[in-house]
């Protein structure tokens, strides 16, 4: 990382943007994460930088010959942006950086560019930041493998021999993820209940939750060469908030021989805006220890965790206060987004820019840092108690989940902003 990279990441940095200045904002001049967005005034969805309250239009400040990504700022995704490459990403961070930094003048003192230039978020409407040719959903969280293995299986062989061996994952259903606020409906199916010799179709009975993070395919690869765990990060663009909804009633029903099917691709929701991976370099630490020592190609020097606060709040409809029903932190997970990544390459599978990856649900090693409903209330047994009265075992119609995530910076943090949605009820 040169030295004008490393300026944008300085935690005395100061934006002449107030609001970016406040120490509980998700975006500081630090963070200037991408998203999609449109608005009242230009209906056409294009790039943008969050900052404090305000969304920085790109595509008026490529025009403006401010920031250079030769053209792509006007598209309604980022893809065309980020297949550029690396170089090009971090170019635009340094420049925006310096445009958006206390003391410079050449945006904030030209009202008319100014005025085009700076869009209150909260007039703003927020897209899907990318096109998603395909998506992979991982399971490498230790706490969560360990609870669920517990719960159905017996607890002194909660993980299955391979589990410390890779990273277990499946592919899931990119047509179906959906930016936060997107509604999500109950889905049907089959469902077999206990006492029953053949399953019903019948609406969910145990929508749950899976709190995780995702990182975006930045370089893809080419089918039949993999990518090496050492270079991996080089090929992540950055990371979103996902909530990787679970039927699972469903899925207890459908998974034996094959995985998840119909219980989890109904939907899958994403934060709008892609934190950087260089945006979150100050937060590395360490991953967990690992025993035993992965194959020599899941190798990897150095710290390639990241310390991100999670925390899931649930609020039923009509109620005023959320009840926050987990808090936990993505450093706990066992296998790390670059072994993921050395993993699902290693035999031969080309990746492209804009793949999303999952992280797999985020557990902790207590009931309040579990990652769904499923282990929280250990399926169904011990409910969660709601702020304003009632609880709930698993997700009830006009039920909103809402998803938040940063980084604790010395007097800044680096946040995900939302991952939310509500429960629909199912169709008839």
């Amino acid at each position: 990382m040169n030295d004008a990279l490393k300026a944008t990441l300085a935690p005395t940095l100061k934006s002449w943007i107030q609001s970016a200045n406040d120490p509980a904002s998700d975006f500081p001049i630090q963070n200037l994460p991408f998203g999609i967005f449109s608005d009242a005034v230009n209906a056409q969805p294009r790039a943008g930088v969050a900052i404090g309250d305000w969304i920085a239009d790109l595509a008026v400040l490529e025009d403006a010959r401010l920031i250079d990504a030769r053209g792509t700022f006007h598209a309604s995704r980022l893809n065309d942006f980020i297949a550029l490459g690396r170089e090009t990403w971090r170019g635009v961070r340094i420049a925006l950086s310096a445009l958006l930094a206390h003391g410079n003048a050449t945006l904030r003192d030209d009202e008319a560019l100014r005025r085009r230039a700076l869009v209150p978020r909260s007039d703003a409407t927020m897209h899907l930041p990318v096109e998603i040719p395909g998506y992979t959903d991982f399971y490498s969280s230790k706490e969560h493998a360990t609870n669920v293995g517990s719960m159905f299986r017996d607890p002194k062989n909660a993980l299955l021999p391979n589990w410390s061996e890779l990273p277990v994952g499946y592919n899931g259903r990119a047509s179906s993820v959906v930016v936060s606020g997107t509604p999500v409906r109950r889905p049907n199916g089959q469902i077999k209940l206990p006492n029953e010799e053949r399953p019903i179709f019948s609406a969910c009975r145990k929508l749950d939750i899976e709190l995780e993070a995702g990182f975006i395919i930045g370089r893809g690869n080419a089918l039949g060469e993999p990518i090496a765990c050492e270079d991996a990060e080089a090929h992540i663009f950055g990371m979103v908030l996902l909530n990787d909804w679970s039927a699972r009633d469903i899925q207890q029903w459908e998974y034996v021989p094959l995985g998840p099917f119909n219980s989890k691709g109904f939907a899958t929701t994403i934060s709008p805006w892609i934190v950087t991976l260089d945006a979150l370099e100050p937060f590395r630490t360490a991953t967990p220890a690992q025993d035993p020592q992965p194959l020599a190609y899941l190798r990897h020097e150095g710290d390639h965790a990241f310390d991100i606060e999670l925390e899931v709040t649930l609020r039923p409809e009509g109620a005023h206060t959320p009840t926050t029903i987990s808090r936990t932190n993505f450093k706990l997970m066992y296998w790390s987004m670059a072994q993921q990544l050395a993993h699902h390459t290693v035999g031969g599978c080309n990746t492209r820019v804009g793949d999303l990856m999952g992280s797999g649900t985020i557990s902790g090693p207590t009931p309040d840092s579990c990652g769904s409903l499923l282990e929280s209330t250990w399926n169904g047994q011990r409910p969660v108690k709601l702020e304003e009265g009632g609880e709930r075992a698993f997700l009830q119609d006009g039920d909103e989940i809402t998803l938040r995530g940063w980084c604790q910076g010395e007097g800044y943090r680096v946040g995900f902003g939302e991952c939310a949605g509500q429960i629909l009820p199912a169709r008839g």
